[in-house]
């Protein structure tokens, strides 16, 4: 439920009012707007009398929300949310570029793709320590050495890291990462968004190959109910028919996710295609559609990469693809940082 307060109230009055909503074991959660103060009711609401709420003096609106995800729901939070990853800004007119390697394979590697990169005009640095793989004999990424690695890129370059996480036994070892990625398959690993929740880190959260748009909505709320509202949603493409290409990118996600949420959306073209000359047109049209970031993959030899090669961008190619991204964020009115 959503209670909008009229202009002016007394903040005494205010906290009275939310007192009492809290005492019969709502959580409150307050947005302020421009004009009004945004009440959210998160519980059972059912039980609740709209047109004794509405009698109040202090209340210009009362509206129930049918979504079952509260947190991440616009209804409850109008505006658009930034978040903040070392200077970097993300979301309400603030767009970001994540890109590296899928798997870090050396220091050497990470440290070269991480300066070029960064040269090219990207934001942040990703690459997989730990890699979730469809074959168990498949490379599984360097693990916490791989970790290592990331943060000497890191610390040579500055540039905040973005890694996936496998399980909440590796939470430790994560502390020291900018942003942590949930991945496709984990998505709906219930046990690990609660964890997540206990954070204050940022949280890359991707969709799983065949989850709905409400699905990922519902792991992101797992994550915020927990009081980390740091959350970023990345489409990267869903399973279909269709096998031309490794995924089908459905850029429709990105508008009725922004319409339906107040948190940022990231597109992950690479995934989406798995082949390397379709990352730039799907970019341009994620960008277009209004997303607020691209991660693209990017090796310094993708022939030779331990994973994903095919679709990973050499960094002369990212640097095209960055001369072009520079301009449509341009002309959509975004901010590269």
């Amino acid at each position: 439920m959503i209670i909008i307060l009229k202009e002016n109230q007394p903040k005494q009055k205010v906290e009275e009012f939310i007192k009492g909503f809290e005492s019969q074991g709502f959580t409150v959660h307050r947005s302020q707007g421009v004009h009004t103060l945004l009440l959210g009711l998160v519980g059972d609401t059912t039980k609740l009398n709209i047109e004794t709420i509405q009698a109040n003096d202090l209340v210009a609106e009362v509206k129930r929300i049918q979504e079952p995800y509260k947190n991440a729901n616009r209804k409850f939070h109008p505006e658009d949310t930034v978040i903040d990853i070392a200077g970097h800004k993300i979301g309400k007119g603030h767009f970001i570029m994540i890109s590296g390697p899928c798997s870090v394979e050396s220091e050497e590697q990470i440290t070269l793709v991480a300066e070029k990169v960064k040269a090219s005009g990207a934001s942040m640095l990703r690459g997989g320590a730990f890699k979730p793989r469809t074959s168990p004999y498949s490379f599984q990424g360097l693990r916490a050495q791989g970790l290592e690695m990331l943060q000497a890129a890191r610390g040579k370059t500055h540039m905040p890291i973005v890694t996936e996480i496998m399980n909440t036994s590796h939470i430790p070892l994560f502390e020291d990462v900018d942003i942590i990625q949930v991945g496709a398959r984990n998505m709906q690993n219930f046990e690990l968004l609660r964890e997540l929740g206990h954070l204050r880190k940022p949280i890359l959260l991707k969709r799983g190959l065949a989850n709905t748009l409400e699905e990922l909505l519902m792991s992101a709320e797992y994550i915020m109910a927990g009081g980390n509202e740091n959350v970023i949603l990345c489409e990267r493409g869903i399973r279909t028919f269709e096998t031309s290409t490794r995924n089908t990118l459905d850029i429709s996600a990105v508008p009725m996710l922004k319409k339906l949420s107040h948190l940022p959306v990231v597109v992950d073209p690479s995934h989406a295609a798995g082949i390397a000359w379709m990352v730039e047109p799907l970019a341009m049209a994620a960008i277009a559609a209004g997303a607020d970031g691209l991660m693209v993959e990017v090796h310094n030899d993708p022939k030779h990469a331990l994973s994903d090669g095919a679709q990973s961008l050499t960094p002369e190619q990212f640097d095209m693809l960055m001369q072009k991204v520079k301009a449509a964020t341009a002309f959509f009115g975004k901010t590269l940082n």
